[in-house]
C-alpha cells in the first residue's frame, strides 16, 4: 500500500538479479528450469529500474504462495467440518454447514470489516521499510518476504514493556539455523506455496463449475455465490 514508486532510490545493493533467479529456477524444479515468458525479470516497474522490479516480484510470489497454503489448509480444514469448540464470531451469530464459500457468506459484516483492517494493517507496516529504521523495503535492497518485526527500532517509541511476538518466527525457532538450513527452507516454502495457489483455485474451480477439475468431482462441495466477490448481497451497505 505504500507508493515506494515515488521514494527516492538509494544505492543499496540488491539481494537478487535475473541471474540469481535463473539459479534457483534449476534447484525449485529441475524438469522446468526458468521459465519466464513474459520476460517480467527483465521489466522495469514505475521506472525503479530491474532490480527493483525483480526484488517486487520475488516478494509478490513468496506472499501469494504463503496466503494460498493458508487458503489450502483452511478450506480443508473448514470442509472437514473442523471447528474450535468456541463460537466462530461473537453476537450468538452461528455459522452453519462445511462448505467454505458459504460459511464465508454467513460472516457478519463487521467480523469482515475487522479482518479487512488487520490485513490492511499488516501490509501498512510490512511496507515502511528502512524510512523508518526497519530492514530495507524489499524494492530497495531488503530481503524478499521477510516480514519485519515487532521489537525492532522502530518500535522503541512504544509504551514501557511494549513486546509483541512477531508475525513469523515467533518463538525464534528459525533465528538460530544454519544458512544452509534457512535456504532450503526456502526454495521448500516456494514449492508449497506455487503448489498451494494452483491446489486452492481447483477447488474455488471445482466448486463453481462441477466437473471442471476431474480429480475433485463429487469431492468439493457446489457453490452458488461468487468466488470472487469477498462481500455479498447482505453488506449492501457497505459505500464500495
Amino acid at each position: 500500500f505504500t507508493n515506494v514508486a515515488n521514494a527516492p532510490a538509494r544505492n543499496v545493493a540488491m539481494k537478487e538479479s535475473k541471474a540469481d533467479l535463473e539459479a534457483i529456477a534449476g534447484k525449485l524444479n529441475p524438469a522446468v528450469g526458468y521459465f519466464d515468458p513474459l520476460d517480467l525479470a527483465g521489466a522495469d516497474f514505475w521506472d525503479q529500474g530491474n532490480e527493483a522490479t525483480i526484488g517486487f516480484l520475488r516478494h509478490s510470489e513468496i506472499k501469494h504462495g504463503r496466503v494460498a497454503m493458508a487458503a489450502f489448509v483452511g478450506y480443508i480444514v473448514h470442509a472437514n467440518g473442523i471447528r474450535f469448540p468456541w463460537p466462530q464470531v461473537g453476537g450468538g451469530v452461528t455459522i452453519e454447514g462445511n462448505n467454505p464459500p458459504e460459511m464465508w457468506d454467513q460472516v457478519p459484516m463487521n467480523a469482515k470489516l475487522q479482518m479487512a483492517a488487520l490485513i490492511f494493517f499488516l501490509e501498512w507496516y510490512s511496507e515502511l521499510g528502512g524510512r523508518v529504521g526497519m530492514d530495507p523495503h524489499y524494492m530497495r535492497g531488503g530481503k524478499p518476504g521477510k516480514y519485519p518485526s515487532f521489537n525492532n527500532e522502530a518500535c522503541k517509541a512504544a509504551p514501557p514493556g511494549h513486546f509483541m511476538l512477531d508475525l513469523f518466527d515467533p518463538f525464534g525457532f528459525s533465528k538460530n539455523k544454519s544458512q544452509e538450513a534457512k535456504d532450503r527452507g526456502l526454495l521448500v516454502e516456494l514449492n508449497n506455496g506455487r503448489a498451494a495457489q494452483l491446489g486452492i483455485i481447483g477447488f474455488l474451480s471445482e466448486a463453481k463449475i462441477p466437473g471442471s477439475v476431474p480429480m475433485l468431482s463429487g469431492v468439493i462441495q457446489h457453490y452458488d455465490g461468487e468466488v470472487m466477490a469477498p462481500f455479498t448481497n447482505a453488506d449492501l451497505s457497505l459505500p464500495f
